[in-house]
């Protein structure tokens, strides 16, 4: 699928694999995060930093100033939107593209959905914000390969680092 053509249309639709969020792992590329169905797990690295973030957001664990995911989320919300879902839709040369997708509904429009390109991490982290769904287009999750082992690896070392599995 083009992502250029996003997803906002019915007809477009991908087929989407929900998935949550096994864990966050320091590594020497930054933070792995494990995204799993049950079935099968994937991976790939973010910025540190963020992984923190999300870490804060799936913790309850506010900042004392806005974070740009804050602000984000609270400008969205105070104009009557809210983050629907994040969707991992392909990768190209080890970089994963994901969109964002958002709906509004105030007394000024009728409902209205925007579409979003955002870089996952990103994504990820205003969905924990928001408390959102996250899915990969199944066109992608079946091409990855599974880390299950490697995330049972990761958690049975018991490495207590700043981002414990959830």
């Amino acid at each position: 699928m083009d992502a250029a053509r996003g997803i906002s249309h019915p007809e477009l639709v991908p087929e989407l694999v929900k998935v949550t969020l096994l864990a966050l792992i320091p590594a020497q590329a930054g933070c792995g995060v494990f995204l799993g169905n049950g079935d099968k797990t994937i991976v790939f690295y973010i910025d540190p930093a963020i992984g923190a973030t999300i870490h804060g957001y799936l913790n309850g664990q506010g900042s004392p100033r806005p974070l740009t995911h804050d602000l984000y989320s609270d400008t969205l919300q105070a104009f009557g939107g809210r983050v629907s879902r994040l969707v991992i839709m392909h990768m190209e040369e080890d970089v994963y593209y994901a969109r964002l997708i958002l709906e509004a509904e105030n007394e000024i429009m009728e409902r209205k959905i925007v579409e979003l390109d955002c870089r996952p991490s990103d994504g990820l982290a205003i969905s924990a914000r928001c408390g959102s769904p996250v899915y990969v287009a199944y066109e992608l999750w079946e091409q990855l390969e599974d880390m299950s082992a490697l995330l049972e690896q990761l958690q049975s070392q018991e490495d207590d680092g700043p981002f414990p599995p959830y």
